[in-house]
């Protein structure tokens, strides 16, 4: 979002620019005036989408100036900072329709929640209805955390969506060491601790951030404090996620509990990940029985195999039949490509487009979005495939 900021302050200037640059997508300061005055005076060629005015100086005989800038800027949204404003100002603001107003110093959470609701009214983060993607592990070490946080980075990157992930390992989880090198400032249990504050932006403000339009929210790294958590948090994190997102993706790991159990309830698709080997198939038949006495409706449970070769003693068929579920989808056993995505913390779309196992990713994404059309290339192919000349 592109603003105007209004202010003599440059120390001011320096923390809104900061916190802007911090925010998904970014607000960026294309101009400034250094007062009211000024920015009527001067006007920009190019519409701002929003100005950024620091009324602390702004006398009672200059307030009809917020007027006037409304008026020169009529598509603009205005956020007013102000110490101790004179009652004629703030009149005037009410006025010219002005809704946001904070007090200085500069709060940095009351900003940033601001600017949520500025870019939501301006149509800039236009309200969603975003779907709810579950992976969860049938057995230890099936792969299902690869999967989750590799496939919801294809989404952002393949199918230009807004893609969410939550890892609600109860403990010890590190999907964001997947696909990021950066540390969580902020993690599951944390935004439990503040529900209240729960917001587009104030969510937003705590992933960490893989891409402009992929985002991990990081699990609970401190046992202790998971008890804090209630399933009812949960709601309201996927309530606002759905609104904010295309794709929410959970990583829930292999334990169900109250927390977990919640997600899934809200889940519109649950993706159980196994290999095609017998203890996996044994446990993948008791956590299908307890889909199925929650009640969960068959077409929700979509069954992935991971590292899946061809040729061996078991098939498909046998897994589907044994499992009384079809499988959705298959992915190859690519050891090297995987390995390296996972000791770099890289996604592996992005650091070998063209292995096996992100090509898999890339059919996935099809699957899911249905983006892909009969007559045509593949999405994958169609990004990243080569001409047979070449």
């Amino acid at each position: 979002m592109k603003a105007l900021m209004v202010s003599a302050d440059s120390l001011l200037h320096a923390e809104v620019a900061a916190q802007g640059s911090a925010r998904m997508p970014g607000l960026q300061l294309v101009a400034t005036r250094q007062g009211l005055r000024e920015a009527v005076e001067r006007p920009l060629a190019e519409l701002p989408e929003l100005a950024i005015v620091d009324a602390s100086a702004v006398t009672a005989g200059e307030a009809e100036l917020v007027e006037r800038l409304c008026k020169l800027y009529p598509a603009t949204s205005v956020l007013l900072l102000t110490r101790e404003p004179p009652p004629e100002l703030l009149i005037r603001a009410m006025r010219a329709g002005i809704r946001e107003v904070l007090q200085l110093p500069l709060v940095h959470s009351a900003f940033h929640e601001a600017l949520g609701r500025i870019e939501l009214a301006a149509g800039c983060g236009q309200l969603r209805n975003g779907k709810v993607l579950a992976f969860i592990s049938c057995k230890g070490g099936s792969g299902a955390t690869f999967l989750s946080t590799n496939f919801a980075y294809a989404l952002a990157a393949l199918a230009d969506k807004k893609v969410l992930l939550i890892d609600l390992h109860g403990q010890f989880g590190d999907a964001t060491l997947y696909v990021s090198d950066q540390k969580p400032a902020m993690t599951l249990s944390d935004i439990c601790a503040q529900i209240s504050r729960m917001d587009g932006a104030f969510l937003e403000s705590c992933l960490v951030h893989v891409a402009s339009n992929f985002g991990v929210l990081a699990a609970a790294d401190d046992p202790q404090h998971t008890v804090d958590m209630k399933p009812e948090h949960m709601d309201t994190i996927l309530r606002v996620a759905r609104q904010h997102y295309d794709y929410i993706v959970l990583d829930v790991g292999r334990q169900i509990d109250a927390i977990s159990l919640r997600a899934l309830d809200q889940a519109d698709a649950i993706h159980p990940v196994l290999q095609l080997a017998l203890p996996d198939i044994r446990d993948g038949r008791r956590l299908l029985d307890i889909f199925r006495s929650l009640g969960y409706a068959a077409e929700r449970i979509r069954l992935i195999v991971n590292r899946y070769e061809k040729g061996g003693k078991l098939r498909l068929t046998d897994l589907e039949q044994a499992l009384g579920a079809d499988v959705m989808h298959t992915v190859p056993n690519d050891y090297l490509s995987a390995t390296d995505s996972v000791n770099q913390g890289i996604p592996v779309l992005q650091l070998s487009r063209s292995s096996a196992v992100a090509r898999s990713l890339g059919e996935l994404v099809e699957l899911v979005t249905a983006r892909r059309a009969p007559e045509s290339k593949g999405l994958f192919d169609r990004l990243f495939g080569r001409h047979e000349a070449e």
